[in-house]
């Protein structure tokens, strides 16, 4: 059943945990090293996941033998990785020349949007919530990520190179605190 009251909750908690907004610096750093980013693919991508993870996510992994703590613990190594090209200034991910484009499906949608974190909070609040509730909330979310994807060009002019060099180390750290407790919560599990 419908509930406006449960597809605010739903939006906001998929909102606090997908956060686009911290992740804009990551993204226009992608940009620079990649080219364009296809903000409706990448978006679409990540909403196929969501959806995908919503109905049939504990299946799916329970198919190919994986529990969620698991999968939570693949994604935060994926995600400790970006943080620390963002601190660092390295390059972890080669650019393969055959995948043009893929920058946008691998890190953008997943794990930046639709990552481990995002993906397990669907599976958990789907004992809370109703699916349809859940699927509006997620639909919310990935009309705003296409909105913050097509605006990156935008943002980077207001924020300039030194704000953006700044906030990129910020929320490099953020996004490696993030992976260690994803991965810290996930390894008792094991």
């Amino acid at each position: 059943m419908l509930s406006f009251k449960e597809i605010i909750s739903v939006t906001l908690i998929l909102f606090s945990v997908i956060d686009i907004l911290g992740s804009t610096p990551v993204i226009i750093d992608l940009r620079k090293k990649n080219g364009h980013i296809q903000s409706g693919k990448a978006t679409l991508a990540a909403g196929v996941l969501m959806i995908l993870f919503l109905f049939v996510g504990d299946n799916l992994l329970g198919l190919f033998g994986i529990d969620v703590g698991s999968f939570a613990i693949a994604g935060s190594l994926v995600m400790f990785i970006i943080g620390l090209e963002m601190i660092l200034g390295r390059n972890f991910f080669k650019n393969d020349a055959s995948a043009a484009g893929t920058s946008s499906i691998v890190p953008i949608a997943f794990p930046l949007i639709a990552g481990a974190g995002t993906l397990t909070t669907i599976i958990s609040i789907r004992a809370e919530y109703s699916e349809w509730n859940i699927l509006i909330g997620i639909v919310v979310n990935l009309g705003f990520v296409y909105l913050v994807l097509k605006s990156t060009n935008w943002l980077e002019r207001k924020i300039g190179p030194a704000g953006l060099g700044v906030l990129q180390k910020v929320f490099g750290i953020i996004l490696l605190s993030i992976a260690i407790k994803l991965f810290k919560d996930n390894i008792v599990n094991i």
